[in-house]
């Protein structure tokens, strides 16, 4: 992967010695707008004055390492404030809920110059660079670039540097790192074992280097991105995994404007911009990572479903955010999000007349039956789910629409305790699972596409009953 950085060359015209003016604001949809973007000044005339942009790669070399990313010559950023205990920004945080993206853009590159850096990849991240540069302050832009990136998010990488007229700086994963894992496991091991593995080697690791060299960093993580993992990001928080410049625990902030923005208020606001974004995204890719890891998201799926898509709900995360994640423990309120087993106390879904709940020893009798009086469909599923959570809708509809057809619908609750049985006996990969059981054989037939709305799963019904 690699990181890179860039330094705005975007600031106002009108500099002059006068001090930092308040800008006026104006509001476009739920967004709002700088008229008068201004910079700070300082005692200097702006074309006088330059900084050399530090090189991400702060930690030590190593022998094998990659050669540093080249310096970048910026506009002059203000000095950065003295560090800040964790409980301040606590308290920052809230000040900040309600304040719009461009208002905590502006007051973190005010706060932290030159040793900001806004992380960049996808559609929130050119929202971002918009954002910094609606401020008219000097930015600075990282991006981890893999070396698996599809052509067009590499395309789009080109068109922001031409547009915003910046230079992004990218880190690579460590060559030997990637050697290694390549020849001991192969191209696509990740299908095997889980893309951990692959995801620290090619994301996590360049991503802790290049922090080393920040006391902040800017992403455009958002609740609605992941519910299930992301619903409590704050603005602004000490970062509770990564190490910045000074090191140690809280040696490093980090900032999500976008936070608490929903996704399709990012694309208004993208569209109204007329900023580049990725191609892919008019070809129903909405979450977009490496080529071989991601795919277009089908009806009634969820954003985060086109990414490590033969994998659990709740393992849909890479680790560059890993202190952001839910736990997945019995909080204070002695609710739990998914206990230790995988099972959750949590709200039950597909509570319908129409759809029969089935016991383990009910599965199991289906199971058995060579002869069945009539046909069954059957969803093993995940109450805490979030792609269960989003077919809900469809699969009671379809339930209603099946209602005296002869064919009956059910669902297994498949996590936890059960999750071994599903995984051997009833062909479950991940949640959710959707099982045909035909009238006159007793193997199940596995629904094989993802599209979840009532017309596909009609149509495969229909096709085995």
């Amino acid at each position: 992967m690699a990181l890179a950085f860039t330094s705005s060359t975007a600031i106002h015209t009108s500099l002059s010695s006068s001090s930092y003016e308040q800008p006026k604001v104006s509001q476009l949809g739920n967004f709002q707008l700088l008229d008068q973007p201004q910079v700070p000044l300082k005692a200097l005339n702006f074309s006088q004055r330059r900084c050399l942009v530090k090189p991400l790669n702060a930690e030590p070399k190593r022998n094998e390492s990659i050669v540093p990313s080249a310096t970048t010559i910026a506009a002059p950023l203000p000095e950065v404030e003295e560090k800040v205990e964790a409980a301040d920004y606590v308290k920052l945080a809230k000040e900040l809920e309600n304040a719009s993206p461009l208002e905590i853009m502006d007051k973190a590159l005010e706060k932290f110059g030159n040793d900001i850096a806004i992380a960049f990849s996808g559609a929130e991240d050119v929202a971002l660079i918009e954002y910094a540069h609606l401020t008219g302050r000097p930015f600075r832009v990282f991006s981890l670039d893999t070396g698996r990136l599809n052509p067009e998010t590499y395309q789009l990488f080109d068109a922001v540097e031409k547009h915003y007229g910046i230079r992004i700086e990218y880190m690579f994963p460590d060559a030997v790192e990637v050697q290694t894992l390549v020849r001991s496991k192969g191209l696509f091991s990740f299908y095997e074992d889980g893309h951990q593995e692959c995801c620290r080697v090619r994301k996590v690791r360049p991503l802790r280097r290049a922090l080393k060299g920040l006391r902040a960093w800017i992403t455009g993580q958002r609740k609605d991105q992941s519910p299930g993992t992301r619903s409590e990001i704050p603005v602004v928080q000490v970062d509770p995994v990564f190490e910045g410049l000074d090191g140690g625990i809280g040696s490093l902030v980090k900032w999500n404007p976008v936070a608490n923005v929903d996704g399709k208020d990012v694309w208004n606001f993208l569209r109204a911009m007329n900023v580049p974004v990725n191609s892919l995204h008019s070809k129903g890719y909405v979450s977009i990572g490496c080529e071989p890891c991601t795919r277009p998201v089908l009806p009634g799926q969820h954003e985060r479903e086109g990414r490590w898509w033969w994998e659990d709900a709740k393992a849909k995360e890479c680790g560059l955010h890993k202190g952001n994640i839910k736990d997945e423990s019995v909080n204070g309120n002695g609710n739990s999000v998914v206990q230790a087993n995988g099972s959750a106390n949590v709200a039950d879904i597909f509570d319908t007349k129409d759809i029969v709940t089935l016991s383990r020893p009910g599965i199991e009798n289906l199971l058995k039956l060579e002869d069945r009086r009539e046909p069954w469909l059957v969803v093993l599923y995940a109450p805490w789910c979030r792609f269960c959570q989003a077919m809900e809708g469809s699969y009671v509809e379809l339930a209603e629409k099946l209602g005296g057809s002869g064919v009956k619908v059910g669902k297994f609750r498949a996590d936890g305790e059960q999750k071994t049985f599903a995984q051997q006996e009833l062909q479950l990969g991940s949640f959710p699972t959707i099982l045909f059981f035909p009238k006159h054989s007793s193997q199940p037939i596995k629904y094989p596409s993802e599209k979840r709305d009532v017309d596909s799963l009609l149509a495969f019904v229909n096709a085995l009953r």
